[in-house]
Order: structure tokens, then sequence, then C-alpha cells
């Protein structure tokens, strides 16, 4: 559910204008991603005119995904002119998504809002009206995204008013179906474990495990906590160590996921539909479906406010959207006693750099290094850092620090290795650089970014380049639309003389990174090879717009003002990093 904090993508659209009703979605799959209708180009409706700045200035900031402010300015234009419709559902997104308590009060205006119903029905959940809630979830349509919602909620709400027998009834058809039956079986086996079933509980979680095809952070810990109050508790400890071997940044948690495990996980029918709401938030998520994912996650914390999985996915959309400060505040509720502190600090670590405190950032990731004496994670994002900011003798010494914590080095530790050897090699110490590449490679014998990176080291020096050609071809099975790795095959083509290959493989590289100046660059060369001169200089200028190096941009001119052969082109090697 939760993944390594590496490249994640920005939100493309806005996170409000984008979205108007749950229902809107209903059109698309229940795989599909929630689709965009485009901001409109004047004020809502008939807005009167002390409305109209503050609604753009919403749209705006909406847009931006600064929540806060754009529900400051649909409250403020709504104020203005209360009686506008599409204003109430404007604000009244904004202020749910930015978790603000005026929701609940515009959402009881909003009758054909499904996220409107969706919080009333909460307002019924905590009010222990459970046949109220029951009836809004059923008046959910029954396709799109909330077919695969429903099911869920009505078996909790039918938990809640205790009907065990109703609402394993309501899922057994779905646990039966071919889409989504994991997710529907684990919740039976939830609803079983809370109505103390444990002979049906037991048979639903390992219907759940099996349909899950692999582990992720929630599940572990549901688990977990089943086989240790069933007596098993080192099956509980096998089924949280395979999180470990995913090698990310739950690593850290461990040791205190441990605890906790003789209660049950979701204790409350309550607290089982803030899972269903996070399971579908985690899966939009993945789907760039942002906007929606957030509507759910805010949902999940009206109903269960100390839910640390669903504030560290908010957060992940809050920096996505380029807001760090607004992550941080989300994550600053999570108290240190919770099981996944030590994931919440090195969140806030990272947030803290992003936001431009390198040396708060710095002090963090040494301060937990100190309070986790046995973790790598801490001095490993510390590497990172520091090679993001290219000082890469500091980052080599923090790697150094990060591996002499590991001990035997297994298949999940490629990663430090490989960004050691980038560091190193970024530092000129190129023999202890090949070295690191290369236990990597026997950590992790098709990688295909570390394949990558030695093979392209070798081709920039002139070595290996038979052995440095089959390792880039591997690479390129694995990702054939990467256009790094593209670029790669085409300059170590280019320097085994394969003019004509190296021009096919580096337009293809081209047309995957048209804005990657390394690449416009080695595309130059390639012309040049092919007495392309014209072509070869156009390629060159073009590299010189894209912000290169300073280095590589000195050659570009050079070849521009000299008229160089092709072979001296760029040579930054760390763009390949993934």
């Amino acid at each position: 559910m939760l993944t390594p904090m590496v490249h994640i993508r920005s939100v493309s659209r806005s996170a409000l204008l984008a979205l108007t009703l749950l229902s809107a979605c209903a059109a698309s799959g229940p795989t599909a991603s929630v689709s965009a209708s485009g901001p409109r180009k004047s004020p809502p409706g008939n807005a009167a005119p002390g409305a109209f700045g503050a609604y753009l200035a919403g749209r705006f900031a909406a847009n931006e995904t600064d929540l806060d402010v754009a529900a400051d300015n649909f409250l403020h234009a709504l104020a203005a002119d209360p009686g506008n419709e599409e204003l109430q559902q404007q604000a009244f997104l904004a202020t749910l998504m930015a978790g603000r308590p005026d929701a609940v009060r515009l959402a009881r205006g909003l009758k054909d809002n499904q996220a409107a119903q969706l919080l009333l029905a909460d307002q019924d959940v905590k009010a222990g009206n459970w046949d109220n809630a029951e009836l809004r979830f059923r008046a959910l349509p029954k396709q799109g995204l909330t077919q695969v919602l429903q099911p869920v909620l009505l078996a909790w709400a039918q938990q809640g008013a205790g009907h065990t027998d109703a609402a394993l009834a309501t899922l057994r058809p779905y646990m039966e179906g071919q889409r989504f039956r994991g997710v529907y079986t684990l919740h039976a086996a939830l609803i079983a474990d809370l109505a103390n079933r444990p002979a049906d509980a037991a048979k639903l979680y390992r219907l759940a495990e099996a349909e899950a095809g692999g582990t992720n952070l929630r599940l572990a810990q549901i688990l977990a906590s089943w086989q240790t109050r069933q007596g098993h508790p080192a099956d509980a400890q096998r089924t949280l160590a395979a999180l470990a071997e995913q090698g990310d940044e739950l690593s850290i948690a461990l040791p205190t996921l441990g605890q906790g495990l003789n209660t049950r996980p979701v204790p409350r029918a309550a607290d089982g539909i803030a899972e269903a709401y996070l399971a579908l938030a985690a899966a939009l998520r993945q789907q760039d479906a942002s906007d929606f994912s957030l509507i759910l996650l805010r949902l999940a914390l009206d109903l269960r406010p100390d839910y640390t999985a669903a504030r560290l996915l908010i957060a992940d959309v809050m920096d996505s959207g380029k807001h760090p400060a607004a992550a941080l505040k989300v994550l600053s509720a999570v108290p240190p006693s919770d099981p996944l502190a030590p994931v919440i600090r090195l969140r806030r670590a990272a947030l803290t750099e992003r936001e431009g405190n390198t040396d708060d950032a710095m002090k963090q990731l040494e301060q937990l290094a100190r309070d986790e004496p046995t973790r790598p994670e801490p001095l490993a994002m510390l590497g990172d850092l520091m090679r993001t900011k290219q000082r890469f003798p500091e980052a080599v010494s923090a790697y150094d620090r990060a591996i002499a914590r590991i001990g035997t080095p297994a298949t999940k530790d490629w990663p430090l290795f490989y960004d050691r050897g980038i560091a190193e090699e970024r530092a000129h110490q190129w023999g202890k650089a090949e070295a690191d590449l290369q236990r990597a490679l026997q950590l992790s014998p098709d990688q295909p970014y570390v394949l990558n990176y030695l093979a392209y080291s070798w081709t920039e020096q002139g070595h290996n380049l038979t052995q440095a050609r089959r390792m880039i071809d591997r690479a390129v099975e694995q990702r054939p639309n990467d256009g790094s790795i593209v670029d790669s095959l085409g300059w170590v083509q280019l320097r085994q003389g394969d003019s004509a290959g190296a021009i096919k493989s580096l337009e293809r590289a081209v047309e995957l990174e048209p804005e990657d100046a390394t690449i416009n660059g080695h595309l130059g060369d390639a012309y040049s090879a092919a007495g392309r001169k014209l072509e070869a200089q156009f390629q060159w200028r073009r590299a010189l717009t894209l912000n290169p190096e300073p280095d590589d941009a000195a050659k570009l001119e050079a070849k521009l003002h000299e008229g160089a052969q092709a072979g001296n082109g760029p040579t930054t090697a760390d763009r390949r990093v993934q």
C-alpha cells in the first residue's frame, strides 16, 4: 500500500475543478482513473460580482493543489452568493479535501452529491445510526467506482447494527466474482473476526492472503495480528519480515510494528468503513487519480482520526502537489508512540528538505540514526539527500555508514551499493564505484538500472564495449520505454561504429525523453558521425536549450563552434538514476 519515496508523479489535473461528483466518475470502469472536465472559463452560473474574484482565486488555488487557500476562497465566494449551487459544490469539495469541518454543513445541502452523502453517512456511523447509514450507502449508484465500494460499506453498516450473517451474505457473491475478490474476502474476514467467529475468520483470512498475491503494509498488519491472537507469534513475525524483503522505508518500523498485535486491527465497524476508503484510495492513487483518492482519505480520517496509513497517503498526495508544508501538517498529528513513527520521521525529513531546509533535514536524519542505531534507512536517506545536492563525498560517507549496519547483504540491499556507486563515480572514485555497481549486480543480477549505469559508464570510457552492449540489451528488454536506457543503447552502438543503428535508437530515445539535454546531444553526435551535419547542429543547439550541466554545455558549444566530430558528447551519467 505504501510505496518507497522515489519519483512521485505530480498531480496533473486540478484537484477540484477536474472533479465534480463521485457519480460523475461512474462512467469509468472500476479500475479507471477519474476523468477531467476542465476548468470553466466564466463564473459559475450567475455568480454575484463579489463572488467572482474569490471564485477565480479558489479555482487557481485548486489547480495548484493548495487546498486550504482554495477552501477559504470558495467559502468567501459562497458567502457573497449563497444561492449558487455550483459554488456550494466547489466549496464542499474544497473543504472536504482540506479536512475542514465546514464540509459537513455544506454536505447537508447537496442531496445529489455522492461525496456529500458518504460524509453524511459517516456522521450517522459516528452517531450509531446504522440504519440511516445503510440507507445512504444503498442509495449510491451501482456502477463505476462506487460499484466497488458499496458492498463493503453496506456490509460494515450491517455489522455495526449487529447483523453479522447479513453482512457476510452481502459480501458472499462478490467474493465469488472475478474482480476484487481479495478486497471483499479480506473485509469478510475482518467482519467475522470482529464478530468472534474464529473458524470463519481463519478460512477467510487464508483466502484473502491467497488472493492478494503479495503482502502490503496493511495486509501484513492484519494477518500478523490474527496469527498472534491465534497463538502463532512466529508466523506473525515472518509475515512482518516479508515487508523488509521489499527493501523500502517500511523496514525501519518492523520492531514497532510487532507491538500491539494482540488487539484487533479493526476493533469497530466504523474502522472497517475507514479501511474500505483507504483500500480504494490507495488503488486510485496508483492510477494518478489523486483528487478522488484524497476525498476517500479524508472520509477515512473523519471516521478514524488516528489512522496513520491514511495520513501517510494524504501526505504523499500533498507532496506530489508540491505542498510539503501541508504534508508536514498532516503528519504532525501522528504521536511518537505510533508503530509507524519511524516511517513518519523519515517522511518528515524528506518533506523538510523539499521545503528547502536541508540542514534541518540532515539534523533530523542524524537524530533518527542515533535513535535507531541498527537501522540503515536514515543514513541511506541522508546519502540520497547529499547526492541530490551534488555533495558526493558526503554522500559516500553516509552510504558507508548505512552499509556498515546491514551485516550480510541480501537481495533487497542492492540499492545501497548502487547509490554508493553513483556517488563514488561522481566523486571521481571510479575503482570503488565499479566495485559497488558490480556488487549491486551480484545481489540483483537483472536490475535494469544497475545494468544500464555500469554499461553506460564503461561505454563512456571506451571499455568493455561488447559486455556493455549485452548488459544494455538486457536492460532494454526489461524497460523498452525508458528513454535513458534506450539512449544508452544508441550510445554504445555509436561507440561500436554502428551509426545507423545508433540514429534509430537515439531518435526513439528522444521521442521518449524529448526534454533531456544529454539524449538530444547524443543524437546530434550520431547525426554528425553519419555525415548529417545540419541535423547534428540542430540537435546540439536544441540540447543547449534544455539546461545541460555546465561541463556538458561547454562541450556542446565547442562542437557548434569548431564543428567537432562525434564521439566526445555529453558525459553526465547521474541522469540515469531512477
